[in-house]
Protein backbone atom coordinates (compact mmCIF):
# COMPACT_ATOMS: atom_id res chain seq x y z
CA UNK A 1 0.00 0.00 0.00
CA UNK A 2 1.37 3.30 -0.96
CA UNK A 3 2.15 6.09 1.64
CA UNK A 4 -0.73 8.71 0.81
CA UNK A 5 -2.83 5.95 0.82
CA UNK A 6 -1.92 4.76 3.96
CA UNK A 7 -2.53 8.00 5.90
CA UNK A 8 -5.59 8.87 4.43
CA UNK A 9 -6.74 4.54 5.87
CA UNK A 10 -5.31 5.64 10.09
CA UNK A 11 -7.42 9.32 9.17
CA UNK A 12 -10.53 7.30 8.82
CA UNK A 13 -9.62 4.40 10.90
CA UNK A 14 -8.98 7.13 14.03
CA UNK A 15 -12.36 8.77 13.15
CA UNK A 16 -15.08 8.64 16.08
CA UNK A 17 -17.74 10.61 14.45
CA UNK A 18 -17.20 14.40 13.39
CA UNK A 19 -13.53 14.12 15.72
CA UNK A 20 -10.17 12.30 15.04
CA UNK A 21 -8.32 11.04 18.37
CA UNK A 22 -4.73 11.07 17.83
CA UNK A 23 -4.51 7.49 18.16
CA UNK A 24 -6.49 4.64 19.25
CA UNK A 25 -6.48 3.67 23.00
CA UNK A 26 -3.19 5.62 24.18
CA UNK A 27 -5.38 8.82 23.07
CA UNK A 28 -9.21 8.29 22.57
CA UNK A 29 -10.25 11.76 22.89
CA UNK A 30 -10.10 15.12 20.94
CA UNK A 31 -6.76 17.08 21.22
CA UNK A 32 -7.07 20.69 20.44
CA UNK A 33 -3.68 21.16 18.25
CA UNK A 34 -4.11 17.60 17.27
CA UNK A 35 -7.17 18.56 15.80
CA UNK A 36 -6.03 21.28 13.35
CA UNK A 37 -3.06 19.43 12.26
CA UNK A 38 -5.42 16.86 11.66
CA UNK A 39 -7.38 18.90 9.86
CA UNK A 40 -4.73 19.94 6.98
CA UNK A 41 -4.92 16.50 6.00
CA UNK A 42 -8.57 15.39 6.24
CA UNK A 43 -8.98 18.62 3.74
CA UNK A 44 -7.33 16.57 1.50
CA UNK A 45 -9.81 14.19 0.35
CA UNK A 46 -12.60 15.07 2.39
CA UNK A 47 -13.30 19.20 2.63
CA UNK A 48 -16.80 18.78 4.75
CA UNK A 49 -15.00 16.79 7.27
CA UNK A 50 -12.05 18.84 7.83
CA UNK A 51 -14.77 21.31 8.60
CA UNK A 52 -16.51 19.23 10.60
CA UNK A 53 -13.15 18.40 12.67
CA UNK A 54 -12.87 22.06 13.95
CA UNK A 55 -15.97 22.72 14.53
CA UNK A 56 -16.59 19.72 17.00
CA UNK A 57 -13.48 21.18 18.75
CA UNK A 58 -15.17 24.29 19.54
CA UNK A 59 -18.29 22.57 20.96
CA UNK A 60 -15.76 22.56 24.02
CA UNK A 61 -14.92 26.45 24.35
CA UNK A 62 -15.96 27.99 27.41
CA UNK A 63 -17.46 31.28 27.84
CA UNK A 64 -13.99 33.25 28.71
CA UNK A 65 -12.69 32.69 25.22
CA UNK A 66 -10.63 28.94 26.69
CA UNK A 67 -10.82 26.40 24.00
CA UNK A 68 -9.59 23.17 26.19
CA UNK A 69 -6.72 20.75 25.10
CA UNK A 70 -8.81 18.02 25.74
CA UNK A 71 -12.68 17.87 24.82
CA UNK A 72 -13.94 14.55 26.43
CA UNK A 73 -17.14 13.54 23.80
CA UNK A 74 -17.41 10.10 25.29
CA UNK A 75 -15.79 8.38 28.13
CA UNK A 76 -12.99 6.22 28.21
CA UNK A 77 -11.39 3.77 30.61
CA UNK A 78 -8.11 4.04 28.49
CA UNK A 79 -6.42 7.35 29.56
CA UNK A 80 -5.86 8.96 32.30
CA UNK A 81 -6.52 12.39 34.23
CA UNK A 82 -10.04 11.52 32.49
CA UNK A 83 -12.95 14.64 33.13
CA UNK A 84 -13.62 14.19 36.93
CA UNK A 85 -9.85 15.08 37.72
CA UNK A 86 -10.20 18.17 36.05
CA UNK A 87 -12.62 19.63 37.88
CA UNK A 88 -14.21 21.57 35.47
CA UNK A 89 -16.31 24.49 36.84
CA UNK A 90 -20.36 24.09 36.15
CA UNK A 91 -20.28 28.08 34.56
CA UNK A 92 -18.20 27.38 32.20
CA UNK A 93 -20.91 27.82 29.47
CA UNK A 94 -23.67 29.99 28.48
CA UNK A 95 -26.96 29.05 29.11
CA UNK A 96 -26.14 26.03 31.49
CA UNK A 97 -25.04 23.62 28.30
CA UNK A 98 -23.35 20.36 30.49
CA UNK A 99 -21.91 18.61 27.86
CA UNK A 100 -19.19 18.08 26.49
CA UNK A 101 -16.81 17.97 29.43
CA UNK A 102 -13.15 18.78 29.15
CA UNK A 103 -9.79 19.64 31.09
CA UNK A 104 -9.04 23.14 32.75
CA UNK A 105 -5.90 24.04 30.38
CA UNK A 106 -5.21 25.12 26.79
CA UNK A 107 -2.49 23.86 24.09
CA UNK A 108 -0.80 25.54 21.55
CA UNK A 109 -2.74 28.20 19.36
CA UNK A 110 -2.26 26.50 15.83
CA UNK A 111 -6.01 27.01 14.73
CA UNK A 112 -6.24 30.03 13.06
CA UNK A 113 -3.48 29.19 10.53
CA UNK A 114 -5.29 26.00 9.92
CA UNK A 115 -8.82 27.88 8.97
CA UNK A 116 -6.47 30.31 6.68
CA UNK A 117 -4.63 27.50 5.30
CA UNK A 118 -8.02 25.55 4.77
CA UNK A 119 -9.43 28.22 3.61
CA UNK A 120 -7.26 29.33 0.75
CA UNK A 121 -6.71 25.83 -0.34
CA UNK A 122 -10.44 24.83 -0.86
CA UNK A 123 -12.07 23.31 -3.43
CA UNK A 124 -15.46 24.10 -2.55
CA UNK A 125 -14.76 27.74 -1.56
CA UNK A 126 -19.08 28.24 -1.00
CA UNK A 127 -18.20 25.52 2.32
CA UNK A 128 -15.16 27.29 3.01
CA UNK A 129 -16.28 30.77 3.21
CA UNK A 130 -19.65 29.71 5.70
CA UNK A 131 -17.13 27.52 7.18
CA UNK A 132 -13.93 30.07 8.44
CA UNK A 133 -16.86 32.99 9.07
CA UNK A 134 -18.62 30.72 11.67
CA UNK A 135 -15.21 29.85 13.29
CA UNK A 136 -14.01 33.07 13.03
CA UNK A 137 -15.56 34.86 16.30
CA UNK A 138 -14.72 31.68 18.53
CA UNK A 139 -10.72 32.06 17.14
CA UNK A 140 -11.16 35.73 18.30
CA UNK A 141 -12.21 34.90 21.78
CA UNK A 142 -9.83 32.04 22.03
CA UNK A 143 -6.81 34.70 20.80
CA UNK A 144 -8.51 37.14 23.37
CA UNK A 145 -7.91 34.63 26.14
CA UNK A 146 -4.46 34.20 25.09
CA UNK A 147 -3.49 38.27 25.61
CA UNK A 148 -5.44 39.00 28.61
CA UNK A 149 -5.88 35.98 30.94
CA UNK A 150 -2.84 34.52 30.03
CA UNK A 151 -0.75 38.00 29.70
CA UNK A 152 -2.37 40.15 32.28
CA UNK A 153 0.02 42.37 32.52
CA UNK A 154 0.22 43.32 28.64
CA UNK A 155 3.61 42.25 27.38
CA UNK A 156 3.29 40.67 24.36
CA UNK A 157 4.00 37.52 25.58
CA UNK A 158 1.45 34.64 26.96
CA UNK A 159 2.45 32.41 30.00
CA UNK A 160 1.85 28.72 30.75
CA UNK A 161 1.29 27.24 34.11
CA UNK A 162 1.29 23.31 32.79
CA UNK A 163 3.96 21.41 30.85
CA UNK A 164 0.91 19.52 29.33
CA UNK A 165 0.08 23.02 28.20
CA UNK A 166 3.04 23.45 26.15
CA UNK A 167 2.41 20.48 23.90
CA UNK A 168 6.14 19.22 24.68
CA UNK A 169 5.39 17.60 27.88
CA UNK A 170 8.37 16.61 29.40
CA UNK A 171 10.95 18.45 27.55
CA UNK A 172 14.20 19.24 29.46
CA UNK A 173 13.77 23.02 29.13
CA UNK A 174 10.90 22.21 32.11
CA UNK A 175 12.73 19.86 34.28
CA UNK A 176 14.15 23.35 36.84
CA UNK A 177 10.64 24.92 36.92
CA UNK A 178 8.78 21.63 37.47
CA UNK A 179 10.75 20.92 40.44
CA UNK A 180 9.35 23.87 42.40
CA UNK A 181 6.18 21.99 42.11
CA UNK A 182 5.18 19.73 45.45
CA UNK A 183 4.48 16.71 43.73
CA UNK A 184 1.46 14.72 45.04
CA UNK A 185 1.91 10.80 46.14
CA UNK A 186 -0.03 9.33 43.28
CA UNK A 187 0.14 6.15 44.77
CA UNK A 188 -3.83 6.27 43.70
CA UNK A 189 -3.94 7.08 40.30
CA UNK A 190 -2.81 4.96 37.53
CA UNK A 191 -1.46 5.99 34.55
CA UNK A 192 -2.79 4.15 30.99
CA UNK A 193 -0.08 5.62 28.93
CA UNK A 194 2.30 2.96 30.30
CA UNK A 195 -0.29 0.21 29.68
CA UNK A 196 -0.04 1.23 25.55
CA UNK A 197 4.39 2.24 25.62
CA UNK A 198 7.55 1.70 26.63
CA UNK A 199 8.49 2.92 29.98
CA UNK A 200 11.50 4.55 28.62
CA UNK A 201 9.57 6.21 25.88
CA UNK A 202 7.49 8.42 28.22
CA UNK A 203 7.77 11.02 31.28
CA UNK A 204 8.94 9.66 34.40
CA UNK A 205 6.86 8.70 37.43
CA UNK A 206 8.02 11.95 39.23
CA UNK A 207 7.45 14.57 36.72
CA UNK A 208 3.78 12.55 36.21
CA UNK A 209 3.24 13.14 39.94
CA UNK A 210 4.34 17.14 39.50
CA UNK A 211 1.67 16.77 36.82
CA UNK A 212 -1.26 15.98 38.60
CA UNK A 213 -0.26 18.30 41.66
CA UNK A 214 -0.38 21.12 39.17
CA UNK A 215 -3.99 19.62 38.20
CA UNK A 216 -5.32 19.37 41.65
CA UNK A 217 -4.34 23.27 42.40
CA UNK A 218 -6.10 24.62 39.49
CA UNK A 219 -9.26 22.88 39.83
CA UNK A 220 -9.22 23.98 43.71
CA UNK A 221 -8.72 27.51 42.25
CA UNK A 222 -11.66 27.30 39.50
CA UNK A 223 -9.49 28.27 37.03
CA UNK A 224 -9.42 31.63 37.57
CA UNK A 225 -6.95 33.78 35.65
CA UNK A 226 -6.12 36.41 38.60
CA UNK A 227 -5.53 33.67 40.38
CA UNK A 228 -3.42 31.12 38.66
CA UNK A 229 -1.09 33.90 37.98
CA UNK A 230 -0.66 34.79 41.39
CA UNK A 231 -0.24 30.68 42.56
CA UNK A 232 0.69 28.67 40.09
CA UNK A 233 4.40 27.11 40.96
CA UNK A 234 4.83 26.15 37.25
CA UNK A 235 4.86 29.57 35.02
CA UNK A 236 6.92 30.22 31.77
CA UNK A 237 7.03 31.50 28.87
CA UNK A 238 6.64 28.77 26.36
CA UNK A 239 8.15 28.96 22.85
CA UNK A 240 6.04 26.44 21.21
CA UNK A 241 2.46 28.35 22.15
CA UNK A 242 3.89 32.16 21.98
CA UNK A 243 5.30 31.43 18.10
CA UNK A 244 2.04 29.14 16.92
CA UNK A 245 0.06 32.36 18.68
CA UNK A 246 1.95 34.90 16.82
CA UNK A 247 1.60 32.75 13.34
CA UNK A 248 -1.67 32.47 14.45
CA UNK A 249 -2.20 36.14 14.60
CA UNK A 250 -1.01 36.97 11.51
CA UNK A 251 -3.41 34.64 9.99
CA UNK A 252 -6.27 35.77 12.39
CA UNK A 253 -5.51 39.35 10.55
CA UNK A 254 -6.13 37.70 7.25
CA UNK A 255 -9.70 36.21 8.20
CA UNK A 256 -10.17 39.19 10.24
CA UNK A 257 -9.86 41.20 6.98
CA UNK A 258 -12.41 39.44 5.74
CA UNK A 259 -15.10 38.21 8.33
CA UNK A 260 -14.66 41.05 11.24
CA UNK A 261 -14.51 44.91 11.66
CA UNK A 262 -12.11 47.21 11.22
CA UNK A 263 -11.83 47.28 15.24
CA UNK A 264 -10.89 43.81 15.17
CA UNK A 265 -8.40 44.29 12.56
CA UNK A 266 -6.78 46.71 14.46
CA UNK A 267 -7.03 44.96 18.23
CA UNK A 268 -4.98 42.27 16.32
CA UNK A 269 -2.26 43.99 14.13
CA UNK A 270 -1.83 45.95 17.91
CA UNK A 271 -0.98 42.54 19.53
CA UNK A 272 1.35 41.34 16.68
CA UNK A 273 3.52 44.72 16.78
CA UNK A 274 3.59 44.06 20.83
CA UNK A 275 4.39 40.37 20.28
CA UNK A 276 6.85 40.81 18.05
CA UNK A 277 8.82 43.51 19.66
CA UNK A 278 8.41 41.38 22.87
CA UNK A 279 10.26 38.21 21.35
CA UNK A 280 13.37 39.88 21.17
CA UNK A 281 14.63 39.10 25.08
CA UNK A 282 13.96 35.28 24.04
CA UNK A 283 16.52 35.71 21.53
CA UNK A 284 20.09 34.43 22.58
CA UNK A 285 23.17 35.53 20.10
CA UNK A 286 25.21 32.97 22.15
CA UNK A 287 23.62 30.20 20.82
CA UNK A 288 22.04 31.50 18.09
CA UNK A 289 18.07 30.07 19.21
CA UNK A 290 15.39 31.44 21.21
CA UNK A 291 14.96 30.38 24.52
CA UNK A 292 11.80 29.92 26.78
CA UNK A 293 11.65 31.88 29.99
CA UNK A 294 10.70 31.31 34.14
CA UNK A 295 8.83 33.36 34.74
CA UNK A 296 9.06 32.80 38.58
CA UNK A 297 12.77 33.12 38.34
CA UNK A 298 12.54 35.86 35.57
CA UNK A 299 15.55 34.12 33.90
CA UNK A 300 15.82 32.40 30.55
CA UNK A 301 15.99 28.83 30.52
CA UNK A 302 19.35 28.08 28.55
CA UNK A 303 18.26 24.75 27.20
CA UNK A 304 18.28 24.74 23.54
CA UNK A 305 15.29 22.67 22.38
CA UNK A 306 13.72 22.78 18.63
CA UNK A 307 11.09 25.39 20.06
CA UNK A 308 13.70 27.67 19.40
CA UNK A 309 13.23 27.24 15.81
CA UNK A 310 9.50 27.68 16.12
CA UNK A 311 9.61 31.59 15.86
CA UNK A 312 10.65 30.70 12.19
CA UNK A 313 6.90 29.54 11.29
CA UNK A 314 5.72 32.71 13.52
CA UNK A 315 7.56 35.25 10.98
CA UNK A 316 9.86 36.80 13.95
CA UNK A 317 13.59 36.65 13.70
CA UNK A 318 15.31 39.04 11.19
CA UNK A 319 17.03 37.88 7.75
CA UNK A 320 20.27 37.92 10.07
CA UNK A 321 18.70 36.02 13.37
CA UNK A 322 17.57 33.58 10.62
CA UNK A 323 20.72 33.00 8.88
CA UNK A 324 22.04 32.24 12.63
CA UNK A 325 19.45 29.63 13.53
CA UNK A 326 20.03 27.98 10.26
CA UNK A 327 23.53 27.54 10.81
CA UNK A 328 23.02 26.39 14.42
CA UNK A 329 20.31 23.41 13.36
CA UNK A 330 22.61 22.50 10.51
CA UNK A 331 25.24 22.00 13.43
CA UNK A 332 22.81 19.98 15.36
CA UNK A 333 21.95 17.92 11.79
CA UNK A 334 25.95 16.51 12.42
CA UNK A 335 25.21 15.30 15.30
CA UNK A 336 22.28 13.21 14.78
CA UNK A 337 21.55 11.45 11.70
CA UNK A 338 17.43 12.85 11.30
CA UNK A 339 16.16 16.49 11.55
CA UNK A 340 14.74 17.95 13.95
CA UNK A 341 15.64 16.38 17.11
CA UNK A 342 13.27 17.87 20.33
CA UNK A 343 16.73 18.78 21.92
CA UNK A 344 19.88 19.83 20.90
CA UNK A 345 22.22 16.33 20.22
CA UNK A 346 24.97 17.89 21.93
CA UNK A 347 22.85 18.46 25.46
CA UNK A 348 23.56 16.45 28.44
CA UNK A 349 19.59 16.25 28.79
CA UNK A 350 19.76 14.69 25.20
CA UNK A 351 17.60 11.32 25.33
CA UNK A 352 16.86 9.77 21.65
CA UNK A 353 13.99 7.47 22.53
CA UNK A 354 12.06 9.63 25.57
CA UNK A 355 9.09 11.78 24.70
CA UNK A 356 9.91 15.44 24.00
CA UNK A 357 13.70 14.82 25.23
CA UNK A 358 15.23 14.05 21.55
CA UNK A 359 12.99 12.20 19.36
CA UNK A 360 11.84 13.97 16.14
CA UNK A 361 8.09 14.64 15.52
CA UNK A 362 6.59 15.24 12.31
CA UNK A 363 4.25 18.36 13.24
CA UNK A 364 7.53 20.29 14.76
CA UNK A 365 9.78 19.21 11.48
CA UNK A 366 6.58 20.88 9.06
CA UNK A 367 6.48 24.36 11.30
CA UNK A 368 10.42 24.86 11.07
CA UNK A 369 10.79 23.86 7.28
CA UNK A 370 8.30 26.00 6.22
CA UNK A 371 9.52 28.54 8.69
CA UNK A 372 13.29 28.19 7.35
CA UNK A 373 11.74 28.11 3.03
CA UNK A 374 10.19 31.40 4.02
CA UNK A 375 13.64 32.57 4.75
CA UNK A 376 14.92 31.67 1.85
CA UNK A 377 16.85 28.46 3.83
CA UNK A 378 15.54 26.23 0.90
CA UNK A 379 18.39 23.69 1.51
CA UNK A 380 17.97 22.84 4.96
CA UNK A 381 14.25 23.08 4.44
CA UNK A 382 14.38 20.71 1.78
CA UNK A 383 16.62 18.17 4.09
CA UNK A 384 14.17 18.33 7.05
CA UNK A 385 11.68 17.35 4.34
CA UNK A 386 13.35 14.53 2.90
CA UNK A 387 14.49 13.33 6.66
CA UNK A 388 10.71 13.21 7.63
CA UNK A 389 9.44 11.08 4.47
CA UNK A 390 12.87 8.48 5.14
CA UNK A 391 11.44 8.26 8.62
CA UNK A 392 7.46 7.49 7.30
CA UNK A 393 9.36 5.19 4.34
CA UNK A 394 11.38 3.46 7.35
CA UNK A 395 9.11 2.95 9.63
CA UNK A 396 5.34 3.81 9.60
CA UNK A 397 3.53 6.71 11.03
CA UNK A 398 4.46 6.30 14.19
CA UNK A 399 3.72 9.45 17.12
CA UNK A 400 7.34 10.63 17.18
CA UNK A 401 11.00 9.18 15.81
CA UNK A 402 14.89 8.32 17.15
CA UNK A 403 16.58 11.02 15.66
CA UNK A 404 19.55 8.49 15.32
CA UNK A 405 18.00 4.79 14.43
CA UNK A 406 14.85 6.27 12.50
CA UNK A 407 12.50 3.68 15.29
CA UNK A 408 9.36 4.49 15.62
CA UNK A 409 8.10 5.74 19.11
CA UNK A 410 5.21 6.54 21.04
CA UNK A 411 1.35 5.53 19.35
CA UNK A 412 1.27 3.95 16.07
CA UNK A 413 -0.85 4.86 13.22
CA UNK A 414 -0.91 8.47 14.89
CA UNK A 415 -3.38 11.02 12.62
CA UNK A 416 -1.36 14.29 12.81
CA UNK A 417 1.82 12.37 11.59
CA UNK A 418 -0.43 10.93 8.57
CA UNK A 419 -1.76 14.40 8.17
CA UNK A 420 0.77 16.23 7.69
CA UNK A 421 2.13 13.35 5.21
CA UNK A 422 -0.58 14.30 3.30
CA UNK A 423 -0.40 18.33 3.37
CA UNK A 424 3.54 18.48 3.29
CA UNK A 425 4.89 15.62 1.94
CA UNK A 426 2.57 13.71 -0.67
CA UNK A 427 3.15 14.32 -4.07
Amino acid sequence: MNLEKQSKEILIKNDRGGYTVPTARLYPFQWNWDSGFTALGLVKFNEERAWQELEKLFEGQWQDGLLPHIIFHQSSPDYYPGPDLWGMPKDVYENDRLLPQTSGISQPPVLSTVVRMILEEANDKALAVVAAQGLYPRLLAWHRWWWRARDPENTGLSVVYHPWETGMDNSPAWDKALQRVEAVNNSGHKRRDLQQVNQAQRPSQMDYNRYMALVELFSSLKYEPEALYEQSTFKVIDLGVNSLLQRSNIDLLSLAQQFGSLEEQAEIEMRINLTRQAFQRLWSPELSIYLNWDCITNTPIEIPVAAGFLPLFARIPDEKQAKQMSYELSRWSDLCRYLVPSCSPDSADFEAKRYWRGPVWFIVNWMIGEGLEHYGQTALSEQIRQNSKELVELSGFFEYYDPQDSSGLGGGEFSWTAAIFLHWLSE
